[in-house]
Parts: structure tokens; C-alpha cells; sequence
């Protein structure tokens, strides 16, 4: 099958996209919410991930100082809000306030959760890694906060149901419907 060659990219796709809280809630100081496509799990043991934000990013300096940070799943239903908090800057304006968001507490961090994204991830950073035009923020997860009307009658969280939403190629998208799960191409069938 006949490929066009394409100078280098990161053709990833598609991405999650996520919105990360910084800040001191307690202090309601330094408060703000980025927009980050760059994301992902690095380590299992310790469960670590990591955030790739440019320096000049207003968040940047913020996630430095406090060496912390929270990891917001986002939905479709908070598509405008993960949309905005990417061009906007924290910088002329309260994103939480500007969006009708709500900024929560975190359980192991002093960073801001969001209350209605329906995954937090509380993270503790551990190195920056400079990359290029970005820097890379290795984090350790500290906890894990799941909103339980995902949560079924046995404890299982179902994101599925909070209608996830990822990116790609300057659009956003749903998440579209399960075909299998781990392990499914090797799983015998009952015939």
C-alpha cells in the first residue's frame, strides 16, 4: 500500500487530553487550570506519569514552584471547559471561575482538584526534563479520586459511562464503543 513520507511528527493519535489543576488551594493562591495533550503513564511501580508543558505557559512556573500538580479526566460534557482552559491564559483571567468549574481539595497534594471531572490524579513531581520546546514533568501518582456514580454495585469504576473525550490533529472526539478488552485476542471461546 503506497505511504506519503512526512517530515518528523509526533502522529500519536489519537491523545488524551487532560486539564491540569496547579496551585495552593488552601491558600486560593496561584490557582490555575491548563490544557495538556502531552500526558501519559510512564512507570507501573511506582505508578508514575508525566505532563509535557512549554516554559513560557503560565502554568509552567506555577507546577515548578508548588512541585505539584493534579491530573483532570476530561468528558465530553466538560469539552468546552478542556477547550478553553487551552487558549486561554491563567494569566488574564480565573479559568475555574471563567468555566463554572469547581476547584476541590486534594486528598495528598495542595494543588486543586477539579470536582467535576470524574478522575483525579494527584501528583507529586520528581524531575523536569527539558525536551525541546516543551519540558516534561515526571510525576509521581499519589492517589487516585474516582467520582462514584461511575462505580458499579461490585466497585468497579466505569469511565465508559462519563463519555471520555481524547484528541486529534487540532479536533476533539469521543471515545466511540469497546470492540475488546485486554487479552481478548488470546481468550478462548466456549463453543
Amino acid at each position: 500500500m503506497p505511504k506519503t513520507l512526512w517530515k518528523p511528527g509526533s502522529m500519536l493519535y489519537p491523545a488524551p487530553v487532560v486539564m491540569v489543576s496547579c496551585g495552593d488551594f488552601a491558600q486560593k493562591k496561584d490557582m490555575n487550570i491548563i490544557t495538556v495533550m502531552y500526558a501519559g503513564s510512564a512507570c507501573r511501580d511506582p505508578h508514575m506519569l508525566f505532563i509535557s508543558v512549554r516554559p513560557d505557559r503560565f502554568s509552567y512556573d506555577i507546577i515548578k514552584k508548588y512541585g505539584q500538580f493534579v491530573v483532570n479526566l476530561t468528558t465530553e460534557e466538560l469539552a468546552f471547559a478542556t477547550d478553553f482552559c487551552g487558549v486561554k491564559s491563567g494569566r488574564d483571567l480565573d479559568k475555574f471561575k471563567a468555566c463554572a468549574l469547581t476547584a476541590g481539595a486534594g486528598e495528598m497534594v495542595s494543588a486543586p482538584l477539579i470536582e467535576e471531572s470524574p478522575i483525579n490524579i494527584e501528583c507529586s513531581v520528581k524531575d523536569i526534563i527539558e525536551a525541546g520546546s516543551h519540558h516534561l514533568f515526571l510525576a509521581e501518582v499519589l492517589c487516585v479520586r474516582a467520582d462514584e456514580k461511575y462505580m458499579d454495585s461490585k466497585g468497579k469504576f466505569h469511565l465508559e459511562y462519563a463519555n471520555p473525550i481524547c484528541y486529534s490533529h487540532g479536533k476533539y472526539y469521543g471515545m466511540g464503543k469497546c470492540f475488546g478488552g485486554f487479552g481478548f485476542s488470546v481468550k478462548k471461546t466456549n463453543k
